[in-house]
């Protein structure tokens, strides 16, 4: 279920202000107020986001829902131990591990991997899983970029609905981005709060970024301490006003507080000065969002993200990338030793500027989907390993915010919905290039993995989590959003033909039941 004690005095609709990252630009009825708009977002971010304010909040989610004082029950909890019995042994003539695609079994015990042996060792467990001829045992996806929405934007999507969607398409890992949810995750009692959401609805394992904006430094450490992952900032409008944005010497000066941690700072790098220059969207002609969101807006965010990490030798990451022209910068400042990685996303490798229908806006996300050129750079960037992998940026939100009655590509809300059918795209694209699911388990799994810290997930390895996924990679099928199970019916591959279909997935060694009660856990850095 989903939990309604969002903040009371909030209409999210009307917070998520319609002319920015995730908008289009400033649509006509809120350009002549945008000057005082912006001068408004930090006061509502600053009310929004107060820890006290938040503080009270929690004190009334615990007394009406009788939750006692301390951490989220959902919170990883030390492994059980005692047993020698193996809990569950799958067998297979294909099985990822860090050997290749080989015939193995494996025992799991007490939700880790401990063995495994050639295939016709034996194994015996209490649960054995026999894989059919069509099948491949992969490891749980890691999606480090989902916007879970909740508290606040429940209607958009939730723990529960993401989280099944997420297990549905072979995710068994997810970190929470820290915006668009209310409030956003910029204060540790922030934090606190939406672990008070998540506890008990999470089907797969769920860690949460922190969020970076003006005037929150003092607050990084903490957030930090407490677990969250990393920290993410925009360098234009972010699409919602409690979330500011954070101007480049802003973001020097919180790389330079987070390298004295070591944490990471993830960007949303398109420059605000480019955009405001390019043409408006009007309409329902893709065309003219898509000149709205010019290529240079992302290379002139990147080049500062470049050269701030550089100055102040911090981790960075870039988020989404849409553009190829910022390949060669990237490539560069990577031989330089910034400490630099890249992600970009299915619907960059697989979707088309040219085909995107008049009023479609399904499509409308940003920075937006390229030219077919643009594509094809993209896939060689993914290959000779510029891009260093590949997540969801699952980002709904209501149909009405979709404007799908007039299509206007200026209003409409953007984000894509694709969290389930990540794997079954990148195969699709991958395979007909020649590309092996060994490389796209990489990508989407061992990659994200590796970058956030999630030292047991990524891989089936000895010691590692057994957080698994049978995929069947020639079993066809086409898309139907009504099936997807993510919060709102849309999703721009509607009646798409796609390659390879998840069948099963185990989350520590146990089969997930999407109707059952859900099992996952609420990550800390440092403990998964």
């Amino acid at each position: 279920m989903t939990r309604q004690h969002d903040p009371e005095d909030l209409d999210p609709t009307a917070v998520a202000r319609e002319g920015s990252a995730r908008s289009a630009t400033r649509p006509d009825a809120v350009e002549a107020a945008v000057s005082a708009a912006d001068d408004d977002a930090r006061t509502v971010a600053d009310r929004v986001n107060d820890p006290e304010r938040i503080r009270g909040l929690i004190t009334a989610y615990r007394q009406e829902h009788a939750v006692p004082d301390g951490p989220a029950a959902g919170t990883r909890a030390a492994r059980a131990g005692g047993s020698r019995e193996l809990d569950l042994v799958v067998r297979g003539r294909r099985i990822l591990t860090t050997a290749g695609i080989v015939a193995r079994e494996i025992g799991v015990r007490d939700g880790t991997v401990v063995a495994i042996e050639p295939l016709g060792a034996g194994l015996p467990a209490r649960t054995l899983v026999e894989l059919a001829d069509d099948e491949v045992l992969l490891p749980g996806l890691v999606d480090t970029h989902v916007h879970i929405n909740e508290p606040g934007r429940t209607t958009w999507e939730g723990f529960a609905s993401a989280t099944r969607a997420a297990a549905a398409g072979g995710v068994t890992t997810l970190v929470d981005m820290p915006l668009n949810s209310i409030p956003a995750t910029v204060n540790a009692p922030a934090l606190e709060y939406k672990r008070l959401f998540a506890d008990g609805q999470v089907f797969v394992d769920v860690g949460f970024w922190g969020g970076a904006v003006p005037g929150n430094a003092p607050h990084l450490r903490a957030l930090h301490d407490d677990g969250v992952f990393g920290f993410k900032c925009f360098l234009l409008h972010s699409g919602v006003d409690e979330f500011p944005h954070l101007e480049a010497d802003e973001l020097e000066q919180d790389l330079a507080v987070l390298r004295s941690f070591d944490s990471l700072m993830i960007v949303h790098a398109e420059d605000s000065r480019a955009i405001d220059r390019a043409p408006h969207p009007r309409g329902d002609v893709y065309a003219s969002f898509l000149a709205s969101r010019p290529r240079g807006a992302e290379s002139l965010a990147i080049a500062e993200v470049i050269e701030r990490a550089r100055w102040t030798g911090a981790k960075a990451h870039l988020l989404h990338l849409s553009s190829s022209d910022a390949l060669p910068m990237i490539a560069t400042a990577k031989r330089d030793g910034v400490d630099l990685t890249v992600e970009t996303c299915p619907h960059y490798l697989t979707l088309l500027a040219e085909e995107v229908p008049d009023g479609a806006t399904a499509f409308k996300c940003c920075p937006p989907v390229r030219e077919a050129s643009n594509r094809e750079a993209l896939w060689d960037g993914l290959l000779d390993g510029t891009i260093d992998f590949v997540v969801s940026d699952h980002s709904p939100s209501t149909l009405d915010l979709k404007d799908l009655e007039n299509g206007d590509f200026g209003v409409a809300w953007g984000g894509i919905s694709s969290l389930q059918l990540g794997l079954s795209l990148i195969w699709t694209e991958a395979r007909k290039r020649g590309v092996g699911l060994e490389r796209v388990v990489d990508w989407m799994a061992t990659r994200p993995a590796k970058r956030v810290g999630l030292r047991s997930k990524g891989s089936i390895a000895l010691g590692h989590d057994a957080d698994l996924a049978v995929f069947a990679p020639d079993d066809a099928f086409v898309v139907d959003a009504g099936k997807l199970h993510h919060k709102n019916p849309i999703t721009p591959y509607q009646g798409r033909a796609l390659s390879g279909r998840v069948r099963r997935t185990y989350l520590r060694g146990e089969a997930v039941d999407l109707d059952g009660t859900p099992h996952g856990r609420l990550l800390r850095r440092g403990e998964a």
